[in-house]
């Protein structure tokens, strides 16, 4: 059986995307040589200069690891490449990176990603990855990109998805017509087919959460989660608590088992910690595609956030919908 690589895939399922005429597919391919590039230095990462910290910190005032570095600057040059994409936000930057040459100018499209998810793991070689979505502009084709391009809300994505860097490399994207996962075959350096429409199950058996931080949560999450270690044979319950700390890596595992993660707002971090652009919208794209549910926690869709800034945090509850479901309930009546 011949495997279909990820290129093959992409070109086959042009045809739903009459408006694209081909830009989005390349942009996609694009992402995926990146990909590949940090795929190949994460590997060996052991082995040559490129792990511990840069000496710098990010937007956020968290010390950037010479991979994130690394990474900001393939993905970067790569879209910067491609033709096809006129600016990127990025959890690296502070502003908006414009891409200001007559070529990128007419570019349809710009890209919001975190290049290097879950970082703090680079150095005891855990699960990491990257995030990106995709966003048609809304400014004058022609001109340079401007933040209203991508202060746009998440249900405006044209495509979004994640590379995990693990025991294998798989990239999972969708473009609003399901999701499909591709892992790397190394021996001929093409992503290749391998989970085809993923969906994610109604209900799991795992929740993932900074138990770390329970005193600081509120009531309504406190009462969840004791609800989640209670037996009660029914539901599968006591539920398995797994958190890996990379939102890449937890969420994955989530998305093909069954399971919900949370990052909800906390009195140090009122407004969450998870970024609304590059972190929370791509992956509640991915999983109401699979079937899931993405919310605030208070009821509000994930997508039907309307950004106000670029590095806008959010709290995160996104897994199984009856999981989702059931943690909106003790929320809505112990409070958030």
């Amino acid at each position: 059986m011949i495997a279909t690589t990820l290129n093959e895939f992409i070109i086959e399922r042009q045809e739903e995307f009459p408006y694209a005429k081909g830009e989005l597919s390349r942009l996609l391919s694009h992402i995926s040589l990146a990909a590949k590039i940090v795929h190949r230095e994460v590997s060996k990462a052991g082995l040559v200069d490129i792990l511990g910290e840069a000496g710098a910190t990010n937007v956020h005032g968290e010390n950037q690891k010479k991979l994130d570095v690394f990474a900001d600057e393939k993905f970067i040059n790569a879209l910067r490449g491609s033709a096809e994409c006129c600016g990127i936000a990025s959890e690296e930057n502070e502003e908006i990176v414009i891409f200001d040459s007559e070529v990128a100018r007419n570019g349809d499209y710009v890209v919001t990603m975190d290049p290097l998810d879950g970082s703090s793991n680079i150095d005891v070689n855990v699960s990491i990855g990257t995030i990106f979505a995709i966003y048609r502009r809304v400014s004058p084709v022609g001109h340079k990109a401007t933040e209203e391009d991508f202060l746009q809300p998440g249900r405006s994505q044209v495509a979004a998805g994640y590379v995990i860097y693990g025991s294998s490399t798989m990239l999972v994207y969708s473009t609003g017509k399901g999701v499909h996962g591709f892992t790397l075959d190394p021996s001929i350096g093409e992503f290749c087919l391998s989970h085809p429409n993923i969906k994610t199950p109604h209900s799991g058996y795992i929740y993932s959460i900074n138990e770390g931080n329970y005193k600081k949560f509120a009531k309504g999450v406190k009462k969840y989660l004791k609800y989640c270690q209670v037996s009660d044979e029914p539901t599968n319950r006591p539920y398995s608590s797994r958190y890996i700390g990379s939102l890449v890596a937890d969420f994955h595992r989530n998305l093909l088992q069954g399971g919900i993660f949370i990052y909800p707002k906390t009195e140090h971090d009122p407004c969450g910690k998870l970024r609304l652009l590059y972190e929370c919208n791509p992956v509640a794209f991915l999983v109401e595609q699979a079937g899931g549910k993405a919310t605030n926690g208070r009821g509000e869709r994930i997508l039907d956030i309307v950004p106000k800034k670029l590095h806008q945090r959010e709290p995160l509850y996104v897994g199984s919908r009856n999981m989702v479901d059931k943690a909106e309930e003790f929320i809505k009546e112990f409070g958030d």
